[in-house]
């Protein structure tokens, strides 16, 4: 099972920048780039609702579950 981090996604669609967002969540550009990236592999609670708080969306639209017993390759 897999976690896909869509941060990217929600970002272009509300037109802001990695700079900006980090302003307004208190989360340093390096820290925010690898969730953009989905170089992590955790999230605070916190983080995510400043997130989701200056983004004005949920968290299941910054983050996407995909099965991968579901994908036949």
């Amino acid at each position: 099972m897999s976690i896909i981090l869509r941060l990217d996604r929600v970002m272009a669609d509300r037109k802001i920048s990695l700079n900006e967002l980090s302003d307004r969540v208190g989360v340093s550009n390096v820290n925010l780039s690898k969730l953009k990236t989905g170089k992590v592999s955790a999230i605070r609670f916190s983080t995510l609702n400043a997130i989701c708080k200056a983004l004005g969306c949920q968290p299941g639209d910054i983050l996407e579950f995909i099965d991968d017993d579901s994908v036949q390759g």
